[in-house]
């Protein structure tokens, strides 16, 4: 997934279709001329709709296509005729995406599932023919409805990376390290902070032609939640992940103390997320002989970990079955 192209937040302008006019034709023939009223429905307004695709993985498609608009209903005609439909418009959307009114904020859906498909916006109904109105009072209504106006506004829609294990940690913890050497994705690697600018998502195999899918979710700082850093763009990537692995390098001054201030954020940012599954791994331990780590077993935090190594592979395949195990549970 290229940087440039990944694409989690865009704002659309959106309008459904008004209806169309209902008729006041009068019905004329060369022998019966007062046959009353005859005039059509007008049809509905185009909605405007968004349809999950697991083909797509980005909003990018929507970047530069900010004005999305369904079509009119035609107007009713003679021998009650109903107008046509107005065009609908469907919007594809990667699975995750949720959808909010941007004036007021309110979340409106969320499509998940491939085929998914929810009305963003409801075309107008088309107004009724005059045939509608006749009575015994009045048998030649010359008035009819006209139809519905369309609703138009602006759509907020953010994208929430679905994944089975999200990986938290700081810039440099070895997150996009791990990935390309579990999965087939390659994400940059550097020595320096902040390389990872995207998430980066991957499908980890597994026995039995199995499999399960992985995000690197770029580096979080202390005080992500309320806007430092990277973080607040990316924590609510974290949100859809079913477990998450926290990723801590095995010479941090204090262990425990990095993972309590990681888990601080996730938690100021959503509380929700201390009811996820968690794993800790600690990262680059090809750093530390056994004598350290047995030392450092002392004063890890209470939550199941494993000492690992991309680059020796260490505990590699260890963490994929105890990744597995924890995602069946």
């Amino acid at each position: 997934m290229a940087t440039s192209n990944f694409v989690d937040y865009v704002k659309i302008f959106c309008r459904s279709g008004k209806g169309g006019a209902g008729s006041t034709h009068l019905h004329r023939e060369k022998f019966v001329p007062k046959g009353g009223p005859d005039g059509g429905d007008g049809g509905r307004g185009g909605h405007v709709y968004l349809k999950g695709n697991d083909q797509l993985w980005t909003l990018i498609h929507l970047k530069y296509k900010r004005h999305i608009f369904a079509g009119h209903g035609g107007s009713g005609s003679k021998s009650r005729s109903t107008g046509a439909d107005g065009k609908d418009v469907t919007i594809e959307v990667p699975l995750g995406t949720v959808a909010f009114n941007a004036e007021t904020g309110i979340k409106m859906f969320e499509i998940t599932e491939h085929n998914q498909t929810k009305i963003l916006l409801q075309g107008g109904r088309g107004g009724l023919g005059n045939w509608h109105f006749k009575s015994p009072t009045m048998q030649t209504p010359r008035y009819a409805q006209p139809g519905e106006k369309g609703i138009e506004g602006q759509i907020t829609l953010e994208l929430k990376i679905l994944a089975d294990v999200g990986l938290v940690g700081f810039p440099n913890a070895g997150k996009s390290t791990l990935l390309s050497t579990v999965t087939a994705a390659k994400p940059k690697i550097a020595d320096y902070p902040f390389t990872t600018l995207v998430p980066n998502i991957g499908i980890v195999p597994y026995r039995d032609h199995q499999s399960f899918v992985i995000a690197d979710i770029p580096g979080i700082i202390e005080g992500a939640h309320e806007g430092k850093g990277l973080g607040i763009r990316f924590l609510r990537h974290i949100e859809r992940n079913s477990m998450l692995l926290f990723m801590v390098p095995v010479d941090t001054k204090c262990i425990k103390e990095e993972y309590e201030t990681l888990l601080n954020e996730l938690t100021q940012f959503n509380p929700e997320l201390l009811d996820k599954h968690r794993l800790l791994a600690i990262t680059k331990s090809d750093l530390a002989d056994e004598e350290i780590k047995d030392a450092l077993k002392k004063e890890l935090p209470d939550v199941n970990y494993i000492f690992i190594s991309a680059i020796t592979g260490e505990g590699i395949t260890q963490l994929k079955d105890m990744l597995w195990e924890e995602l069946n549970k």
